[in-house]
């Protein structure tokens, strides 16, 4: 479906049966400024969808706070919004919720609908949707112990470290954005990614891994990058904020139903989470956060593993320091700069795919973008809630860790770099 049809349906109001039994909810219940499910019900719109029940999933890992604090500071209730918040087991199974309407959105890989509609990771379905960003920044490679020597962003010492041996490492789901942190390490430092072997494995399960000698780095979100430290199994090698600044990291993603369908409720989950990310941004909520999430039906993790990195101050490993982030921690608002989403930067991961041999011919990369991120919508939720929109939508812009500019109208370019 093109924009131009999607912003006919988005004029429209449809009502919808409701749909099948509802997943339980993995989620605490509401606390502050909660309602019960029977003043859930009704639209906030005149003449808006009567079905308000909406399903959003999450991967146990701290960027999905937002969505969880949407749920826990009761903005979804608020808003007329019955919404139950549903504990993924992989990314993979999310896909396949997404593309089976058993959830109506989520928590996602940002790159994840581009994934799977080039068949990298799924069928080649372009039916799910960008419809806004949810954090910058904040994930990390983390390498075994037996690495230490190699330091903090060190380049050269971690190519000669990759190459000493065949080494396996881990990401978290094929072409989704830990998948490309590490290839675009890789390429940084010089070394052939077919040269060793990159494996997929669940955010939570990655420590276990590591522990058993799995594997020897991976690219995850938080808290499990912090968790590795602390149980003295590996370091943080780098920070993708290093790599690159203020990077598209997890977005809502949606359904195409969803959106054509009951694009009236989608506004209002997005006004719900970016009134949550306006909150985690003041860094006095990010210790109530931190106890939040972590609990068993959230991310599972002590708060303590949580709460450090999410406040920018990273204990890198012993032997290598602590680190702290003044503006480029993860971020959840940042003034509305987060939020936007951007075909600039889909275009930007579309070619990285083609410069890592994942695609053997040029992806449709205009079209995709066109197609799978709903900037239209998301300007619309933005001058509701009366939150201005950078003007960067496909406007050049700066890698920090090979110093490189990237123009989203020249993709070839950026295909043809070493």
């Amino acid at each position: 479906m093109d924009r131009r049809a999607f912003l006919r349906l988005a004029g429209m109001v449809a009502a919808t049966p409701p749909v099948g039994a509802l997943l339980a909810a993995c989620g605490n219940p509401p606390t502050e400024g909660s309602s019960t499910p029977a003043a859930q019900t009704g639209s906030t719109v005149p003449g808006g969808s009567t079905n308000r029940k909406v399903r959003l999933g999450f991967i146990a890992l701290t960027d999905c706070a937002s969505i969880v604090m949407a749920k826990e500071l009761g903005y979804f209730a608020e808003r007329g919004l019955d919404v139950s918040v549903e504990k993924q087991a992989s990314w993979a199974a999310t896909r396949d919720n997404l593309l089976n309407n058993e959830i109506d959105g989520g928590h996602v890989l940002s790159s994840m609908p581009l994934s799977v509609a080039t068949g990298i990771g799924g069928s080649g379905a372009r039916s799910l949707r960008v419809a806004m960003n949810l954090n910058n920044n904040g994930q990390a490679i983390t390498l075994s112990k037996d690495y230490a020597a190699v330091g903090y962003g060190d380049l050269d010492k971690a190519r000669a470290a990759l190459q000493s041996k065949a080494p396996t490492l881990a990401m978290t789901f094929p072409g989704g954005t830990h998948d490309t942190w590490v290839r675009y390490w890789l390429k940084a430092c010089k070394v052939d990614s077919n040269s060793l072997k990159i494996i997929t494995i669940p955010p939570a399960q990655m420590v276990a891994n590591m522990k058993v000698d799995a594997m020897d780095g991976y690219c995850v979100g938080e808290p499990w990058g912090a968790q590795a430290v602390d149980q003295g199994i590996g370091f943080t090698h780098i920070n993708t904020q290093d790599i690159w600044k203020h990077h598209p990291e997890k977005a809502l993603v949606v359904t195409e139903k969803f959106a054509t369908e009951r694009p009236d409720v989608l506004m209002d989950v997005m006004g719900a989470i970016l009134k949550a990310g306006k909150w985690l941004d003041d860094l006095a909520n990010r210790k109530k956060a931190s106890e939040t999430i972590g609990a068993a039906s959230y991310v599972n993790a002590p708060p303590s593993e949580i709460e450090g990195r999410l406040l920018g101050q990273y204990n890198l490993g012993p032997g290598i320091g602590n680190k702290t982030y003044t503006d480029d921690y993860m971020t959840f608002f940042r003034g509305g700069q987060v939020n936007a989403p951007r075909r600039g930067h889909a275009i930007w991961f579309l070619s990285q795919y083609r410069r890592f041999g994942l695609l053997k011919t040029e992806p449709a990369y205009q079209e995709l973008a066109d197609g799978l991120i709903l900037r239209d919508l998301y300007e619309k939720v933005a001058a509701k809630e009366g939150i201005e929109v950078p003007d960067d939508d496909m406007t050049p812009f700066h890698i920090k860790l090979d110093n490189t500019t990237f123009d989203p109208r020249k993709p070839l370019e950026e295909v043809s770099r070493v």
